[in-house]
């Protein structure tokens, strides 16, 4: 088992006043050449939007691009003619393909919404864009992880154009869940929302993350309530 742990205070991080940005992965101003992916994961940027702002229309394309609301509400507008807002509790997908424009603001005037956005390669160029957005409650399980997204159209939770799997683990302190890698050639990110888990003998807290290849299966010991957001994703594009 191979593993590297990025500690939440390594993270890149930028203060725009009206948004808070906190960076797993080389972003915008923020470059480290250690820190530039992990496998096919891209970006994993932890936002918080100010009341009432957010991010004009802009584009992007060839990318797999995953919003999870962690609190507060989201409005997505897009060239697609898509119009919705995302709360927590919600997933949202975009394939950005051959190009997609959107905007992304805080719905609510008097508090922050805070979210992770993920970006993920394709294993795809040039597909046609795509939205997506599901209420991912009603498929919740405690103390066990479940799954919010994959490559399959017909699977539970949303889905991509690349081998990955998401999975979302709630557990109760002193309980624990086994994965099993569900690809060879896959590898694992794991990030901690919320709580303090224990992994191959290493104690993650809040918002750290753990990335772990050549094994095909983890044990997560939760060692107080946490929320822990898994990522099966490729090491490498086939």
């Amino acid at each position: 088992m191979d593993k590297i742990i990025h500690r939440a205070g390594t993270r890149g991080y930028a203060n725009h006043g009206w948004l808070e940005a906190y960076h797993s992965f080389s972003f915008a101003n923020y470059y480290n050449p250690e820190r530039v992916n992990f496998g096919l994961l891209r970006v994993l940027n932890d936002d918080t939007i100010a009341a009432g702002k957010g991010f004009g229309m802009h584009p992007h394309d060839n990318m797999e691009i995953i919003t999870i609301p962690l609190n507060g509400a989201l409005e997505h507008k897009d060239n697609l003619g898509n119009g919705a807002v995302i709360n927590q509790g919600d997933v949202q997908v975009m394939s950005a393909g051959t190009g997609i424009y959107h905007s992304e603001y805080n719905k609510n005037t008097d508090k922050p919404v805070s979210l992770l956005q993920i970006w993920i390669i394709p294993n795809e160029k040039d597909v046609k864009p795509r939205y997506d957005q599901i209420s991912i409650r009603d498929i919740e399980e405690k103390n066990k992880f479940y799954q919010i997204l994959s490559p399959n159209r017909d699977d539970q939770g949303v889905w991509i154009h690349q081998y990955a799997w998401f999975y979302i683990g709630r557990f109760n302190k002193g309980t624990s869940d086994s994965y099993n890698i569900k690809r060879d050639g896959n590898g694992i990110y794991m990030f901690v929302i919320e709580g303090t888990i224990e992994i191959d003998g290493e104690i993650l807290t809040k918002r750290d993350a753990i990335g772990i290849n050549n094994t095909n299966s983890i044990t997560v010991n939760s060692t107080e309530d946490s929320n822990v957001l898994l990522i099966d994703i490729p090491m490498s594009i086939d």
